[in-house]
């Protein structure tokens, strides 16, 4: 991840969409060293080179810039999630894959497990809000990738989908707080046996 060092007052104005990605990784520095907490809008600022205004421009406060933050960062998963699905595959293998690239991109990530679960339980109702509709967004690619099968007797329920989200972010967060980010890949097939378990998984076809 960039980190800039120049004085922000000696910066010349970059495009908006820079100073405004600046900003995200500066937060995601900031928020992985000190904790959201004692993270300051200066801290952000300087980390970035960029101006206090420069900041209001994009944000109206520091929960803001955590709040964009952590929507980046489940974009980016999701993105990750779906470039590994391939609907020629039988659900199962596309669920193995998928999740096998999703937790070797969070390994990849250190600076940005802490915003995405962690530091963002600390926003209280706005923190929720993200983090609830980043566990949906991944709720319903695994409903669209499970309930493509035509094999099945009955769909996956949306509310089952959604606990092996949660299941899968309590095992995230539990070796996070173990300092064990090395150990994600091996995440992998636990998780994909939880949504075969909960999915009712039929035999791939030869």
């Amino acid at each position: 991840m960039h980190t800039p060092s120049a004085n922000a007052n000696d910066l010349s104005d970059p495009p908006g969409a820079e100073h405004r990605q600046r900003l995200l990784e500066a937060m995601a520095q900031a928020v992985a060293t000190k904790g959201y907490a004692d993270t300051t809008i200066a801290d952000v600022v300087s980390l970035a080179t960029v101006s206090r205004r420069t900041f209001y421009e994009h944000f109206a406060t520091k929960a803001d810039c955590l709040i964009a933050l952590h929507q980046a960062a489940s974009r980016n998963a999701l993105q990750v999630l779906r470039g590994a699905l391939n609907p020629a595959r039988h659900w199962q293998t596309q669920v193995e894959q998928a999740l096998v690239a999703y937790f070797s991109c969070l390994a990849q990530n250190p600076v940005l497990l802490r915003t995405l679960f962690v530091e963002i339980h600390g926003l209280g109702s706005p923190g929720l809000a993200s983090r609830r509709q980043a566990n949906a967004q991944l709720a319903q690619l695994m409903l669209d990738v499970v309930n493509a099968d035509k094999d099945r007797s009955e769909p996956l329920p949306p509310a089952m989908a959604m606990a092996v989200v949660g299941g899968i972010n309590e095992w995230v967060l539990e070796l996070i707080e173990q300092d064990r980010l090395a150990d994600l890949p091996q995440l992998a097939g636990p998780a994909s046996r939880l949504v075969l378990a909960v999915a009712g998984g039929i035999s791939q076809p030869n």
